[in-house]
């Protein structure tokens, strides 16, 4: 892998170990080609996530240039390896999280606290090749510290009012001006890495289908494309085209319930009202037609789980006029009432130095110019028809989620008129075999990777929700805001608790 012009990166990569995976190969490199790899990383190469086995750790790479995934790996037999964060300030929580699961240390890492282990696990890194017993006591959170004259604390959390997950934010504050904020999630840990190794992928699917449940049919694809990658299997194009169908009515559902819930949180409450109703009237037409408000279980490896009939595309398209005809009026009322753009124009702003440290995807990086959607890898979109907004605001990622909104609706009158006819799943051969994919979902790209053993059972898996790009940039996105502006600022960004917490 080298040639006149390649980037010094990538002539790096030659030098490894290739191993044979799809749709992209993996590398693997020893400590110090490792250490000279992520040296010689450009500005353009963003972090698409970074995981432990036992003795092996491995990053995923976007170039964005060229539009390219890399995977990389070093091996870490003595617990060890050079740490990626001091070079990409977002491999921090996944270095963390890969220590309290498997134990593995990343040298020169810029933060060595503990992430998803609170001390209360029967077992310290259960997924090391010798797991330990917990000590008695759980540790006692740490925080980073803050000087300076006025500075105090505001603990909020874990738990919240209302029906919400549970997240502990610690603020620093000077007067009403948060100065620092950092969040502590991982209470809702369900160990699903482990309760995926070792099953079939259609066993497991099931687990990958509630990392998180808004984003049940992104993390179901992504998990059935990276098992289908890994095994050859191609999937037949009616099963391909229900996927995409479903897919678009997933973000065009929670971007509907995130518009509303920004309005309500600056204190607006007809928009969420309407977007209410609009949304409810989507997840009754997705029972109708899957059987599943939320199309749960709806994605298999290989295929889906059943398909869709006349009465439910008809449902689907009656609901998709209904948003489509209110949409515009809404966009009237939030534009026309002062007492809201003064709430969210120039609130909670990602700027470049926030876009350039963790490249977050989804609404969160295209609202401030980000020009990436995993779509763009597969041909799903194409560079003319991406979404992108500048400001990188709280009123910049609404209006990214009501364009984005009008976009799903005219691919779901597209898809839903033109399903192919054929089968709708194909077998799974037990073999062995590594794939990962990358999907859109309605956050951003949602990442899964597995290698299966030669009965075709996961030998070693991992998923990545977009929400761990997320919240790092909610904690620098609300620096100098007040704090009564964080919960708008938070519901703008929306980073999933569970999605994080594995």
């Amino acid at each position: 892998m080298s040639g006149p012009g390649m980037s010094p990166w990538r002539e790096i990569l030659g030098g490894g170990r290739h191993v044979e995976a799809r749709p992209w190969p993996r590398f693997v490199l020893d400590p110090i080609r490792w250490s000279r790899m992520l040296q010689a990383l450009e500005p353009g190469v963003a972090l698409l996530g970074l995981w432990a086995e036992a003795e092996m750790v491995h990053a995923a790479f976007l170039d964005e240039g060229a539009l390219d995934v890399v995977l990389v790996s070093v091996p870490a037999p003595e617990g060890r390896y050079p740490a990626l964060s001091p070079l990409r300030p977002a491999a921090a929580w996944f270095e963390r999280a890969a220590r309290d699961l498997t134990g593995l240390e990343a040298e020169g890492g810029l933060d060595a606290r503990p992430w998803l282990d609170h001390g209360r696990w029967p077992l310290q890194r259960p997924l090391s090749a010798r797991p330990v017993r917990a000590a008695v006591e759980p540790p006692a959170m740490e925080f980073l510290p803050v000087e300076g004259e006025g500075i105090h604390a505001i603990p909020v959390g874990p738990i919240h009012a209302g029906i919400i997950e549970p997240g502990h934010f610690r603020f620093h504050v000077q007067g009403e001006i948060i100065v620092r904020l950092e969040a502590r999630l991982g209470y809702l840990h369900k160990g699903v890495l482990s309760l995926i190794h070792g099953k079939s992928p259609r066993a497991a699917a099931r687990f990958a289908a509630r990392l998180s449940g808004d984003s049940t049919v992104a993390h179901a694809t992504a998990f059935a494309r990276a098992a289908e990658a890994a095994l050859g299997v191609e999937v037949p194009s009616r099963a391909l085209a229900i996927r995409a169908a479903m897919l678009e009515l997933e973000r065009l559902h929670n971007h509907l319930n995130d518009m509303g819930f920004i309005a309500n949180d600056a204190a607006f409450v007809v928009i969420h009202a309407r977007m209410g109703v609009l949304r409810e009237g989507l997840l009754r037409a997705q029972l109708l037609a899957f059987g599943s408000r939320l199309m749960m279980d709806r994605v298999q490896p290989g295929g889906v789980a059943q398909d869709l009939e006349a009465e439910g595309i008809a449902a689907l398209l009656d609901a998709l006029e209904t948003i489509a005809a209110e949409l515009p009026v809404l966009l009237s009322h939030y534009e026309n009432h002062a007492s809201l753009q003064d709430r969210v124009l120039g609130t909670g702003t990602t700027g470049a130095e926030l876009l350039r440290a963790f490249a977050p995807g989804g609404v969160v990086g295209r609202a401030a110019g980000r020009g990436f959607d995993a779509r763009l890898l597969t041909g799903e979109l194409s560079p003319e028809t991406l979404i992108r907004q500048a400001a990188g605001d709280v009123d910049a990622r609404w209006r990214q989620r009501y364009a984005e909104a009008h976009q799903s609706i005219a691919m779901l009158r597209a898809q839903l008129a033109g399903l192919p006819e054929g089968a709708l799943h194909v077998s799974l051969p037990h073999a062995a075999g590594e794939g990962m994919a990358l999907v859109e979902g309605f956050r951003g790209e949602c990442l899964a990777w597995m290698r299966f053993d030669d009965g075709g059972l996961i030998e070693a898996c991992f998923l990545r929700d977009p929400s761990w790009l997320h919240w790092p940039v909610l904690e620098g996105a609300v620096i100098g805001d007040i704090v009564a502006d964080f919960p708008l600022i938070n519901k703008s960004i929306n980073g999933s608790y569970s999605g994080v917490d594995l």
